[in-house]
């Protein structure tokens, strides 16, 4: 996991073994099995989280009990309820495991330690958190510009192996269409 982080880090901004192992230390391992909740809607999310392995959901609960998938996290993202991180105000989101998932957190406190002890990760999560509103930006071209059908097409291929990961009313319940509907669009590729 120390060397899939490195790695992962070093994509972004070059860090030295010293520096690594230093992070590492800031960081906690967590396994999650299938369904269990990371986060639950009224809980103060008090963690950003990496990946190592499984699949997680980010979901709210509309007025009429249903679930509304805001976003999937896979193996090497970081996640997090940004407002509830953040702002230290209840969650209204839930983030669940959707596979035995293993992960890697830092608690606000200690990622502040971690950003006076090793500088270069304010740039790191800079970058992150820029990259996170580029997908947010694009998800939200989808939406107005694309129908429901186009909508599909482009998570299938952009997201071909990850897609074969997720449920599809889940697919579906993300791409803010129907299961029938969905079921007819892969009937008709």
């Amino acid at each position: 996991m120390r060397k899939q982080l490195h790695r992962y880090l070093n994509r972004y901004v070059p860090f030295s073994e010293e520096e690594i192992d230093l992070f590492y230390s800031y960081l906690t391992l967590q396994t999650f099995q299938k369904k269990e909740f990371i986060l639950k809607e009224g809980d103060v999310c008090k963690i950003k989280f990496f990946i190592t392995k499984g699949l997680t959901r980010t979901f709210k609960i509309d007025d009429k009990g249903h679930e509304n998938i805001i976003h999937f996290g896979i193996e090497n993202w970081w996640m997090t309820n940004m407002e509830s991180f953040i702002t230290e105000q209840p969650s209204l989101l839930y983030i669940q495991a959707l596979e035995k998932t293993t992960i890697l957190t830092i608690s606000k406190v200690n990622l502040e330690k971690a950003y006076i002890a090793i500088p270069k990760l304010e740039r790191l999560f800079r970058i992150i958190t820029e990259n996170m509103f580029i997908a947010i930006e694009r998800k939200n071209e989808h939406y107005i510009k694309m129908n429901s059908k186009e909508r599909y097409h482009v998570f299938i291929n952009e997201l071909r192996a990850f897609s074969q990961r997720v449920p599809q009313y889940m697919i579906a319940s993300y791409l803010d269409i129907t299961p029938e509907y969905l079921s007819e669009l892969r009937k008709n590729k």
